[in-house]
């Protein structure tokens, strides 16, 4: 079967932008090539047999590659073509020259040219590893692995990563954690891993869920994790020690009222997902709501924050 193979030029700082705009249209499948993240690796912890060298090459340009049915492309063409024209518009930080080059490929080609870049990812005690990889772990490393599949969270982006050095500052043996808008399930699993002994996670999106209880699966944690489709917290039970919520400012903002209503007296959320330039409308917001700022972590144009009730 044939697939169109759309072609974004962009930024690391945009990348996953445009990412979520392919997504959006309908890409059964997106990756993202960013030659930064594997000059780097040369300095990292990961060993690696081998590696194409032209892969290793950072020109300062990022690759953001969607597949799509041929049926009613030129339709999907004109709506992701609308939304990087906004994203020019909007867009807070550098987005690169966003030229789209559009070609065909077999199906086959095009999951294993997807897989091609990803890797193991350190961040403390949790490496997140892609399944197709064989990886041993450090004693005293807790190993996540994942097949994003199409949704949302290998570990790459800094949001995710942020997510999880403010999560593994917590002491969650015991606890109770809820997971909002879970993606690929990835913040989840590593809760469990951490030793929470209960963990919710919800997300919208079909795909999202579906992608999460099969990475549950695949990590053997279906006893500790519970993951279902839901709008926000609509089907959460109980109240939560900690709360996950790696999603996007203004979900974030609106999220802040009702957020106190699902988690213990002392509860904690870590918020993710802000871009720099909405860092203080979040912490307003949560502010407002009775939470107290208690930690903050930044990497590249993103942020995260750690708040109490």
């Amino acid at each position: 079967m044939k697939f169109y193979e759309v072609t974004v030029e962009t930024t690391t700082e945009a990348s996953e932008l445009v990412a979520e705009i392919l997504t959006d249209e309908g890409s059964d499948g997106v990756g993202i090539y960013d030659g930064k993240d594997l000059a780097d690796i040369s300095g990292s912890e990961v060993v690696w047999d081998y590696i194409e060298e032209h892969l290793t090459q950072d020109d300062g340009k990022v690759l953001v590659k969607g597949y799509f049915n041929t049926e009613n492309f030129d339709k999907t063409r004109k709506k992701i073509d609308k939304r990087l024209k906004f994203l020019k518009e909007n867009c807070p930080f550098e987005y690169g020259s966003l030229e789209v080059s559009v070609g065909t490929v077999d199906d086959n080609d095009w999951v294993e040219s997807w897989k091609e870049n990803f890797r193991p990812i350190k961040t403390g005690k949790i490496t997140i590893v892609p399944e197709w990889i064989e990886y041993a772990p450090e004693e005293g490393k807790n190993i996540v692995k994942i097949d994003p599949g199409m949704a949302f969270g290998t570990g790459e982006h800094e949001s995710t990563k942020l997510c999880l050095l403010l999560l593994q500052s917590l002491e969650l043996e015991g606890k109770s954690v809820v997971d909002v808008g879970t993606g690929s399930g990835i913040l989840a699993l590593a809760a469990a891993r951490l030793g929470a002994k209960k963990v919710e996670a919800y997300d919208i999106d079909e795909n999202a869920v579906k992608s999460a209880k099969e990475n549950c699966k695949l990590n053997a944690l279906q006893s500790k994790v519970k993951i279902e489709q839901a709008n926000l917290l609509d089907k959460s039970s109980g109240k939560f020690n900690v709360a996950l919520a790696n999603i996007t400012a203004d979900v974030l903002i609106s999220l802040s009222a009702s957020l106190g209503n699902f988690l213990k007296d002392d509860g904690v959320i870590i918020t993710s997902g802000i871009i720099l330039k909405r860092e203080e409308d979040v912490k307003e917001a949560f502010e407002n709501a009775g939470f107290k700022l208690s930690a903050r972590a930044s990497m590249g144009e993103w942020v995260a924050m750690r708040f109490t009730k």
